[in-house]
């Protein structure tokens, strides 16, 4: 007995290793092509695919048609769909023939997998994971670029409850008719579904944040959130219904419903109200509140409560049925009423949204204005915007309900009424108002004619007080317009509308902030390390950054002080300085030291000739007996000007150019004082000495300013004197100081020529100094050097 047990397990064990290593050969072709079943070439694109799917689903859909094998060609048509718009899918089948997605392992899964299906080796058996093979799951697995494109953006409308699997996972089976529960309970009321094969969308998985199977995470707004309860539906519906927002729905009784009602002009919403008995709000109301939160406000009443007694009376509500009342402007009446013991998510999908707007909306901004008055595409479908522009005062109160009550006896589809308060949209009123110059308010008709802003546009004539004849002249321009459009014969191109609520920006970052604190703590308290790790990275990536950024600017500090600090307590050279040497300059120097450039034939053109506009060179006058003394005074006194972007410091010398001095001041006569003319008229074989003469040069401009050496305390040579000293100085003294120079021009001393320099710089960057303009520069490279 047990020999034959043996021959039969071995045998068992033979057809096993045969089918795994042969079921590509004993695997049996697949039930149907892909490409018949659509009616397409294996070299159509994607769009062409789309486009005979959506085709054969709308003539084979069991809702429509109601042939026998109607049922049976739809999923064909939705298996093949699946297959061919996943191109690693459809790779997969053009290259084995396998319209299994669970294929990419190729030959050696094939053949086993088929022999699971053939010899029962599955849920029966060994109870292998076939969640592949199951339809309900298949229509909701999803792809990275599906993800992307369709999921993410439908997260900001409604929730996503989404689960990780693999195609190996047992413990997947074990949730798996509790996962199928909630999908059936939660589909219905617009839960958006999602499954994610983390064997075949890895890049969705690490998207998703998810890297362990099974996981449940929800999605909305476009946020993440993990489960980490026991899977049990009652828990998998109270986590669906925590991702929504606090106060998405508000409570209202008897105290609060005149005040719920009343908010719609700040808002600008209309208001639901829903009756229903329940001490919690139907988590269909809330879901429906979520999808339309940017139209309408919603409110609940619970009619069990003693406290909303008065508002049932008031609306006169049947409390043996769940109501929905629908406010616009007029709080006293609804605008629409829907009852109904069972209702359905279609119907108040329906309700909801053929009321979202009010009869006259404010346009608050562009998402509104689109919305309200669509660009213009077919003939059939004009519409018409009738805008008015008015006021925020208590004036404009009477013109702007003239304007509701004629909008509300002229409901017709093609047209739409609006206004905008000119105050807050005041770039699209000014566009609109100011090729006739008037003012608000006004009465405009528009029709928008494509989405960059282009419009077509008349004004009522008359403007607009809420007269009757005020009526009736906008009803007759009405008329004519439906009539004729090309009654509209102004063009123009809008801006962009402002955003009136965008001051709200800061609570809602504050809120989302919050939002992100209370998900770092859920994920800390249950120790989900490698979904906080992007997180914890980047507030160590932070920290990091802002502890480098103060370290590195105190060393900065600290070395830039130094210098300053060093100049500071410099003594005096000499006991004879003068105040210039105190002055400053607005802008700091950035350098502990000035440098001066030598003026030669190389470096002439680029410091003087070919001077920036704007660029000015401070160049010194020296000789080769004076130099170090010169430049060591000169350094000092435009120490506190070399800050400056626009100034360059230069020296020339007099010995090795004698001649360009003499060539400079005969382009600019002016230069010379008139004194020292006539002297040089009387002995002209006494040579003129520049050194310590300074000269601003102006390269573009062709023009310069020139300092003459002064000796403090004592008259000066006539040749020494500055541009300021002639200016003020008069004839008498100007003779007294050409029959004195000579006796004491022994007595100047070198270093004491530049001690009005800082006082010279100081009228130079105030732009208050005499200017001399020459024709043209004199070249140094002519200029036969001094022996």
């Amino acid at each position: 007995m047990m020999g034959g047990w043996s021959v039969f397990v071995t045998c068992c064990v033979w057809a096993i290793l045969l089918l795994a290593l042969f079921g590509d050969s004993l695997a049996s072709a697949p039930e149907f092509d892909p490409y018949k079943v659509l009616g397409v070439s294996r070299h159509d694109s994607q769009a062409e695919i789309k486009k005979a799917y959506k085709r054969l689903a709308r003539e084979w859909h069991p809702d429509k048609n109601k042939s026998p094998g109607a049922q049976d060609m739809f999923i064909k048509i939705t298996k093949s769909y699946e297959v061919l718009s996943n191109e690693e899918r459809r790779a997969n089948y053009d290259r084995f023939g396998q319209m299994d997605e669970n294929q990419n392992f190729a030959r050696g899964p094939q053949g086993f997998r088929h022999y699971q299906d053939s010899f029962y080796f599955d849920e029966s058996f060994f109870h292998f994971p076939r969640t592949s093979h199951d339809f309900t799951d298949s229509k909701h697995h999803l792809h990275y670029n599906q993800y992307i494109s369709e999921v993410l953006p439908d997260s900001f409308k409604r929730p996503y409850l989404i689960k990780i699997t693999s195609e190996w996972c047992f413990t997947c089976i074990h949730i798996e008719p509790v996962w199928k529960d909630t999908v059936l309970e939660l589909e219905p009321f617009g839960v958006g579904i999602g499954v994610v094969d983390i064997g075949y969308e890895r890049q969705l998985a690490n998207h998703l944040g998810a890297h362990r199977t099974p996981s449940i995470l929800g999605l909305i707004n476009g946020k993440v959130t993990f489960f980490h309860y026991a899977v049990v539906r009652e828990h998998l519906r109270q986590f669906v219904e925590s991702l929504l927002p606090q106060k998405l729905v508000e409570k209202v009784t008897d105290n609060s419903y005149l005040g719920f009602l009343n908010s719609w002009h700040e808002e600008n919403k209309p208001r639901v109200l829903m009756f229903d008995v329940a001490s919690n709000i139907p988590f269909l109301y809330k879901l429906t509140a979520f999808a339309y939160k940017d139209y309408v406000r919603f409110g609940y009443v619970d009619m069990g409560l003693t406290e909303t007694s008065k508002v049932v009376q008031r609306f006169s509500i049947n409390t043996y049925a769940p109501t929905m009342l629908l406010f616009k402007e007029n709080t006293d009446k609804p605008a629409d009423v829907m009852q109904a013991r069972g209702m359905k998510k279609q119907i108040i999908d329906e309700f909801v949204s053929n009321n979202r707007f009010l009869l006259v909306p404010r346009l608050v901004n562009q998402k509104l204005f689109d919305e309200l008055c669509p660009v213009k595409q077919f003939h059939r479908r004009r519409k018409y915007c009738v805008l008015l522009v008015t006021g925020e005062g208590e004036q404009f109160v009477s013109v702007n309900e003239a304007f509701f009550d004629f909008a509300s006896s002229n409901t017709k589809e093609v047209l739409r009424f609006a206004y905008v308060y000119q105050r807050q949209q005041q770039p699209l009123c000014d566009t609109l108002l100011k090729k006739e110059d008037i003012t608000p308010p006004q009465v405009i008709l528009l029709e928008r004619r494509s989405a960059t802003g282009r419009v077509l546009y008349r004004t009522v004539t008359g403007g607009w007080n809420g007269s009757d004849d005020d009526k009736h002249r906008l009803h007759e321009q009405l008329e004519i317009l439906q009539r004729d459009p090309s009654h509209l014969t102004h063009d123009a191109m809008l801006p962009e509308l402002n955003n009136e609520f965008a001051s709200m920006f800061l609570i809602h970052w504050i809120n989302t902030a919050y939002d992100y604190l209370a998900q770092f703590y859920f994920d800390l308290l249950y120790s989900n390390w490698r979904e906080m790790m992007p997180v914890l990275s980047l507030i160590f990536s932070a920290l990091f950054i802002l502890f480098g950024t103060v370290i590195i600017q105190a060393f900065s500090d600290a070395g830039e002080d130094k210098p300053a600090k060093q100049k500071a307590t410099d003594p005096p050279k000499t006991a004879e300085s003068s105040p210039g040497q105190e002055s400053t300059s607005s802008r700091p120097p950035k350098k502990n030291f000035v440098e001066v450039t030598e003026l030669t034939d190389i470096t002439y053109m680029s410091n003087l000739v070919r001077l920036k506009p704007g660029h000015i060179n401070v160049v010194l006058i020296l000789t080769d007996a004076s130099k170090q003394v010169l430049l060591r005074k000169f350094a000092k006194e435009v120490y506190s000007f070399s800050g400056s972007q626009t100034l360059h410091y230069s020296f020339l010398n007099v010995d090795k150019h004698s001649q360009w001095m003499d060539s400079l001041m005969e382009s600019a006569p002016d230069a010379r004082p008139s004194d020292c003319l006539d002297e040089e008229e009387d002995s002209t074989s006494n040579k003129s000495d520049y050194t310590g003469h300074v000269l601003a040069l102006n390269g573009h401009k062709k023009y310069f300013c020139i300092f003459r050496p002064v000796f403090t305390g004592e008259e000066v040579e006539c040749s020494r004197w500055s541009d300021e000293d002639a200016a003020m100085a008069g004839p008498s003294k100007a003779s007294r100081s050409r029959s004195s120079s000579r006796q004491k021009a022994t007595t100047l001393e070198i270093h004491h020529k530049l001690d009005r320099l800082g006082l010279w710089m100081e009228r130079l960057m105030e732009g208050t100094l005499p200017r001399h303009y020459v024709p043209a520069w004199p070249g140094l490279d002519t200029i036969t050097p001094q022996k």
